[in-house]
């Protein structure tokens, strides 16, 4: 075999190795994509699973301060239609847009909001108050608002994980090959306002 026989068998075993090396890269690139978004899309649904717990303790409050304040009829209707909205959202894989995600925080800032006009009405109904089935309700809620504040804080970091990789080299000339397959994970962000430090009267 002659010298030019052998370099040209050395070059075509190197370029064999090369393209073997690449392919386990992109395959691993791959699947570290595949399993960070699945890890995404898990905590997604611990994060739709206590804003349904939430979801599910309204009527139940609505009902128990409908029994002491009848009259106030406005503030059940609006805690009735911001149910109603996020009752609309349609459960499944977290948002992929900004805009997606937006008009879920959205529907779930309505929510609390009439909330927490709800206890601003049972504030002027001491004896509500003291009930023991009020009190339970109360303590659900606010132990599901704080778990709420937990599940969008580990979605954001198992969405900055995805978003890390997938920005990183080389592995977004991949994800960009895939089109929206792999399409950057949104964030929950603040309300609006809530940098701001809330005024309290006496």
């Amino acid at each position: 075999m002659g010298f030019s026989s052998k370099v040209a068998l050395g070059c075509g075993g190197f370029l064999v190795l090369l393209l073997i090396v690449s392919g386990l890269g992109l395959a691993g690139s791959y699947n570290g994509l595949i399993a960070l978004g699945q890890g995404v899309d898990a905590q997604w649904a611990q994060v739709e699973n206590v804003y349904q717990r939430r979801a599910d303790l309204v009527p139940n409050l609505v009902e128990t301060v409908k029994g002491a304040a009848a009259f106030e009829k406005g503030t059940f209707v609006a805690v009735t239609e911001a149910r109603a909205q996020v009752g609309q959202m349609a459960p499944g894989k977290a948002p992929d847009t900004p805009e997606a995600m937006a008009r879920f925080q959205k529907a779930q800032e309505g929510l609390g909001s009439a909330l927490s006009r709800l206890l601003v009405v049972v504030e002027r109904y001491p004896d509500l108050k003291a009930t023991q089935n009020f009190r339970d309700l109360q303590a659900q809620l606010e132990g599901t608002e704080n778990r709420i504040a937990v599940e969008r804080m580990r979605f954001n970091e198992a969405a900055q994980a995805f978003n890390t990789r997938r920005n990183s080299f080389p592995t977004v000339l991949l994800a960009g090959f895939f089109g929206d397959r792999f399409r950057e994970r949104a964030y929950f962000k603040a309300q609006a306002g809530s940098e701001a430090a809330p005024k309290i009267t006496f």
